[in-house]
Order: structure tokens, then sequence, then C-alpha cells
């Protein structure tokens, strides 16, 4: 399983330890992963994903799922959250 946010496909970064004498060893920056259940409004169940620690606070301040992923350009989503709102928006306009 990669290592990367479902929605904004936020990953793994690599930097350096740096110690006192000024050493640099390699290191790596892991995203903080959560798995969750996001509730879509529009679909009417629950979706399963694996999304960041700082995605999950963004989605809850624009709304929830449905309102932050018809918000955000699809040039800042994964393919996975691009059919994820295709899908979402089939449901609003299949309602409407």
């Amino acid at each position: 399983m990669a290592r990367k946010c479902a929605l904004t496909g936020r990953g793994v970064m690599t930097g350096n330890n740096v110690s006192h004498a000024h050493n640099k060893t390699r290191r790596r920056f892991l995203p903080n992963l959560q798995d969750i259940s996001l509730m879509s409004d529009a679909l009417g169940d629950t979706v399963r994903m694996r999304v960041c620690a700082s995605t999950i606070r963004t989605i809850e301040h624009n709304g929830g799922l449905d309102a932050y992923l018809l918000n955000t350009s699809n040039l800042k989503l994964t393919d996975e959250a691009k059919k994820l709102k295709r899908r979402i928006q089939r449901a609003l306009k299949k309602a409407a």
C-alpha cells in the first residue's frame, strides 16, 4: 500500500538528519495517513479511504467531503478523487 494521501496525493518526502557536528544522513518524512470513512451526502453512503490528517481538517473546514471535492480544482486531486468527484456530480445531477 502506497504511503500517499488518496485525495491530495501528498506522499513521502526526503531530507537530512543533521547532527551537532553537522554530519548529514538521509531520512524520510512520512505523511500522517489515517484510514477513515467519510460520509457523502450526495451518494448517501460512506467512502473508505486513506488520507492525511491535514486533508481531514481541510474537508471538515469546507463542510464535508462533497463540498471539498466540488470546490477543489481537478489539478490538485488524485485520479481516485477525480472518479469520486464525478460520481458525486452525477448523483447531484440525477437528484436535481
